[in-house]
């Protein structure tokens, strides 16, 4: 009898044990969106359901409209609500951030002593945006390629968070002497804060990046892996990208650590990437202990 209780506590303590192994996940929407519509009925189930115990932490800033803010200024908030859950989770947690809320994301944990462990980032223009999705308007090319002389200024820059990683091939020059966040954030325009940027960005232990050919909405969709266009718009991979080579926010030195993991996924849409049970049990879910 004695032995059985023994043996039941034994169980009862081990079972505390790997419920709370499991890191708590905090959750960041896309532009025009919202964590109920996105996550709701998908990660805030299915990663409890999975992993037992884990605490989900939805952020529910910056939704639908307000998420065209400026990137420094959604930042700069979501950073008090996060710091705030972090102090509570000293053991560390994971980012999941989809499509703009992935280069939230980064821009939160690259501006501040963080304890992410991991950051899962869901069909995000890492390395900026260069098209305008088919829905939108049917003067594709004239937009896009005229888009510069309006982002590119700094009214726009204060207004409109796209303007803040709009990356046009054509015109690096303005890109990085408007540019308020991407460009400072890579380390192609000179900025004090770069050391600060790349002291934290290497706090990460890994980096998820999620993408695929089919996506419609990041363009190219390979700057969903760091990858992005030249100005003959050829495909440049992450490995060769300048900010990359330099090592200038410690991209380079995550990946010798083998900390950087990529997947490629064909045949799924933007606004599916988040509904997708594939993508969240083969490159999502593992990542998440």
């Amino acid at each position: 009898m004695r032995q059985s209780r023994i043996m039941t506590f034994f169980f009862f303590i081990l079972s505390i044990v790997s419920v709370s192994a499991y890191k708590p996940v905090i959750l960041v929407h896309g532009a025009f969106g919202s964590v109920d519509n996105e996550f709701g009925n998908t990660f805030e189930k299915w990663i409890p359901a999975e992993h037992a115990g884990t605490v989900v932490r939805p952020i529910r800033l910056f939704e639908k409209a307000c998420s065209l803010l400026p990137m420094w200024v959604q930042i700069e908030r979501i950073k008090r609500e996060v710091g705030s859950f972090m102090a509570k989770h000293p053991a560390g947690v994971h980012f999941l951030c989809y499509s703009q809320g992935g280069l939230l994301c980064r821009g939160i944990l690259s501006s501040m002593n963080h304890t992410v462990h991991t950051f899962v980032s869901l069909s995000s223009p890492q390395a900026g945006q260069y098209g305008i999705p088919t829905s939108w308007s049917k003067n594709l090319d004239f937009l896009k390629v005229n888009a510069y002389k309006v982002l590119y200024t700094k009214p726009l820059q204060k207004m409109l968070s796209i303007a803040n990683y709009w990356n046009d091939p054509h015109h690096q020059p303005l890109y990085q002497n408007f540019s308020e966040f991407l460009s400072p954030l890579d380390g192609s325009s000179k900025t004090p804060n770069i050391s600060e940027f790349k002291e934290n960005f290497l706090k990460l232990k890994r980096l998820v990046l999620i993408g695929g050919p089919d996506d419609e909405i990041i363009t190219p969709w390979q700057s969903s892996q760091f990858g992005f266009y030249d100005n003959k718009e050829n495909i440049v991979e992450m490995k060769k990208q300048k900010f990359f080579l330099e090592d200038s926010f410690g991209l380079r030195t995550l990946y010798k650590r083998g900390g950087v993991h990529t997947f490629t996924f064909p045949g799924i849409q933007h606004q599916q990437w988040h509904i997708n049970r594939t993508v969240f049990e083969r490159a999502i879910l593992p990542f998440l202990i």
